[in-house]
């Protein structure tokens, strides 16, 4: 049987499914029913846009969109881990830096795919997370900085050049286990770009380069992310747990100062008519001097 709608019925559902699509094209999707841990699915797809917007026609990813919604994954406590998923062919470098720097900089356990392909600035991406995968039939394409458009040909903009590509480098190196002088190697290799120097690696070598950590579909990423959840809730209870059976000398401080307040009390209640008194106790040995009041009797 089919469901009949009221006009308005039907126009409401229509605006739920249109938000609900553009929420995931946006943001992502959190997978919330039947699953073991409450993971966020984050998707780069497309050319990077930058600061430029882009042709209408071309399948884009906006770091606008990109850079609020990790800030709110970070915050949010029901999200335990993000996955997130590589098909891009590249784009703006700062744009693709800045969302690398966020992945890389969030407390909550990362991982990234890369399927179809994760070309140019996005290897920064690939790597940027606390564990990277590649399907085999995927590929990763390592070349120099370049620009579209009008340029001056003057030294400051090939010295502008060279800094822009030692941050990738830098960044790259430090957040996998390829050397620099290896990655610069394969970024200005000859004979295998046809319009460019470079090189273009698949799933497998990219894993024997060291750039990416496995080779594996979404079923391995997804188990890697589900233990990477738990080791960090297995740590954060044993810290709760150590901070709470380690006790505090402040206490032992006040404890002796108020031992010590009493002892001062006691001490002046025997005084009596001028002469101090003092309480002996059997098993002990006190000076002559103190056991004699102020009048030396």
């Amino acid at each position: 049987m089919h469901k009949e709608y009221t006009n308005n019925e039907q126009y409401e559902e229509n605006e739920e499914i249109v938000q609900t699509e553009q929420e995931v094209a946006d943001n992502g999707i959190s997978a919330l029913i039947n699953a073991k841990h409450n993971i966020h699915c984050l998707t780069v797809i497309g050319q990077i846009e930058g600061h430029y917007i882009l042709p209408p026609q071309n399948k884009t990813t906006k770091y606008e969109h990109i850079m609020p919604a990790l800030v709110a994954i970070e915050q949010d406590r029901s999200i335990e881990g993000l996955l997130i998923i590589l098909n891009t062919v590249g784009g703006d470098v700062e744009a693709g830096l800045a969302i690398s720097e966020l992945i890389a900089g969030m407390s909550k356990p990362t991982v990234s795919i890369v399927v179809g392909g994760g070309h140019s600035i996005g290897v920064p991406l690939a790597v940027s997370a606390k564990r990277s995968f590649i399907v085999p039939s995927a590929t990763m394409t390592i070349h120099p900085v370049r620009m579209n458009g009008l340029l001056l040909g003057i030294p400051q903009t090939l010295s502008y050049f060279e800094r822009m590509q030692e941050r990738i480098i830098n960044f790259v190196s430090k957040n996998s286990r390829i050397k620099p002088d290896r990655f610069r190697e394969l970024m200005m290799k000859k004979d295998e770009l046809v319009m460019d120097v470079g090189s273009v690696v698949d799933g497998e070598t990219a894993v024997k380069e060291g750039l990416i950590d496995s080779l594996g579909g979404l079923n391995d990423a997804v188990e890697c992310l589900y233990s990477l959840i738990e080791e960090q809730g297995d740590k954060s209870e044993k810290s709760v747990c150590k901070s709470k059976t380690q006790k505090k000398p402040v206490k032992r401080r006040t404890a002796v100062s108020k031992k010590s307040v009493k002892a001062e009390e006691q001490s002046n209640a025997c005084a009596v008519g001028g002469k101090r008194t003092v309480q002996v106790h059997p098993f002990k040995e006190y000076h002559p001097s103190v056991r004699m009041g102020k009048d030396g009797k």
